[in-house]
């Protein structure tokens, strides 16, 4: 795989006009609100995209201390999906993924600081094919507010650039020499929890 472009869209941190103190997200997979996409060069000629059908997480907010947030992500590696079913059988075998020994992949947020208005750099572990490493990486704050259904949401982006030798993955063996690299985009909404943020 090549750049991990973590879109992380789901670190709930300016809860916009509420001043409610620590409140609780669940990233909204249910509802389809929610994606984990990568991208990968293939052999040097084109982009190859997947993504992963199946994760879940959550996040914590203060909107008055909005760098004490926390996100977790976990990924169903199994879960992968590029379009083509053989290809898909192939990068969860022990050529790539090896889902049946590493099934999971997850990343675990260390520090969110604030970097200007929606703006912000969030750093945490993300571990992967059983190694884990510390990335750091830049998250947009899409937006933040009540939806048609009675509830509250916030919505995040981020994207990340990873080497996948660095988790025990050589792509260019298969992919070619381009193939160093993967992007993945974690792009969420979060939805409060109904008992959380109760203050105005």
């Amino acid at each position: 795989m090549q750049k991990l472009t973590l879109s992380l869209a789901a670190c709930a941190l300016l809860a916009g006009s509420l001043n409610a103190s620590a409140a609780d997200y669940t990233i909204d997979t249910k509802g389809t609100h929610a994606f984990i996409q990568f991208r990968i060069k293939h052999l040097g000629f084109s982009w190859l995209y997947g993504h992963f059908s199946e994760f879940s997480g959550n996040f914590s907010f203060d909107e008055d201390k909005p760098d004490t947030s926390k996100i977790t992500v976990d990924i169903n590696v199994n879960s992968v999906d590029s379009g083509h079913a053989e290809r898909d059988k192939h990068l969860r075998s022990k050529d790539f993924l090896d889902v049946d020994a590493f099934p999971k992949a997850k990343f675990v947020s260390t520090s969110y600081k604030s970097t200007g208005k929606d703006q912000a750099q969030l750093t945490g572990d993300f571990t992967l094919h059983g190694v884990t490493k510390s990335i750091s990486f830049p998250v947009e704050h899409i937006g933040g507010g009540s939806d048609p259904w009675g509830g509250y949401r916030n919505g995040f982006e981020g994207k990340v650039t990873i080497k996948p030798a660095d988790y025990g993955l050589d792509l260019t063996k298969k992919l070619g020499a381009s193939a160093a690299e993967v992007e993945l985009t974690l792009s969420v909404e979060g939805v409060r929890a109904p008992e959380a943020g109760a203050k105005k």
